[in-house]
């Protein structure tokens, strides 16, 4: 499989406790858009005693919609997949009416410093609030009534980005990092491509039978879909060098024929996803840059 084959089909059923596996309910928050797809999926793991993952954003329908789902349960713990405003921003009023922990990687942080004079696009979607109760180790564990979570960290479209594996099922929640839906932003300074393809390769080497995105239905079978995303991602990259090869020195010429048959509203996204690519080619020596990389930079092949 050369391109993952996306799945769109999704009933996100808003304001509806989805049973999608035994002990797994999904609510999904009406916040759709073209990074969100239908919404972002909030997921309550365990029976009388639970915890929640993703929470989701600061919106009214979604807080009753989770309240009446987890009404006569216990919340133990509240986990946040990455600090994202569509992801993170309800836990604060969740942990208020429930007394739950709040549990994450740590808060949010760039993948790298701001160069001087660069902007973080994405800085207005980014929960700076959030703070978790408890900062997870890669491999730690935590545990209620007939549930277990082990952290699997996964930074790449975040720095703080972490994946959650329900120990003993095969079962793992993969926030934003593999959805089957679309691919994941990586967006230079929230994002690496270098750590979102390592975060890839270690999801490769697991052994998970289901994947539980952020966003949009399951990945049913991660083997192959995982290989396939690597796959289009290295297929991106030798997109952009072949770019560079032609004589395109700047990001805006590539992404008009990289991404010709995309929307145009979603180049600007698109040309974040180039810069990203073109980081790691520079960190590998693949090419050069007259400067600090940056959508304006100009670049060449060394």
């Amino acid at each position: 499989m050369d391109s993952p084959v996306f799945d769109l089909a999704f009933e996100p059923a808003y304001g509806q406790a989805v049973p999608v596996v035994s002990g797994v309910e999904r609510i999904t928050a009406n916040n759709s858009g073209p990074f969100t797809f239908f919404g972002t999926n909030s997921y309550i793991v365990g029976s009388s005693s639970v915890a929640v993952i993703d929470p989701g954003p600061e919106d009214e329908a979604h807080f009753q919609a989770l309240m009446a789902a987890l009404a006569g349960r216990a919340v133990t713990h509240i986990f946040v997949s990455h600090t994202h405003r569509d992801h993170s921003p309800l836990a604060g009023r969740l942990q208020a009416a429930t007394g739950a922990v709040t549990v994450a990687q740590g808060p949010h942080r760039p993948a790298r410093p701001l160069r001087d004079g660069e902007i973080n696009p994405f800085a207005e979607s980014s929960d700076l609030s959030f703070v978790p109760d408890i900062t997870l180790s890669d491999g730690e564990t935590l545990s209620g009534d007939g549930w277990s979570l082990r952290a699997v960290l996964t930074p790449g479209h975040t720095a703080n980005h972490a994946a959650f594996a329900l120990e003993g099922r095969d079962i793992l929640f993969s926030g934003d990092h593999v959805m089957a839906w679309s691919t994941s932003i990586v967006a230079p300074p929230d994002g690496s491509m270098a750590d979102y393809m390592a975060s890839l390769d270690r999801l490769m080497k697991r052994q998970d039978r289901l994947l539980l995105p952020g966003h949009g239905g399951p990945v049913t079978e991660p083997s192959s879909f995982l290989r396939a995303l690597k796959a289009h991602r290295l297929k991106r990259e030798q997109a952009v060098l072949a770019r560079v090869r032609a004589g395109d020195t700047q990001i805006a010429e590539m992404v008009k024929v990289i991404y010709r048959d995309t929307d145009p509203k979603l180049h600007g996204a698109a040309a974040l996803s180039v810069l990203a690519h073109i980081e790691d080619l520079l960190e590998r020596g693949e090419i050069a840059a007259d400067g600090p990389p940056s959508l304006a930079a100009t670049y060449r092949l060394l």
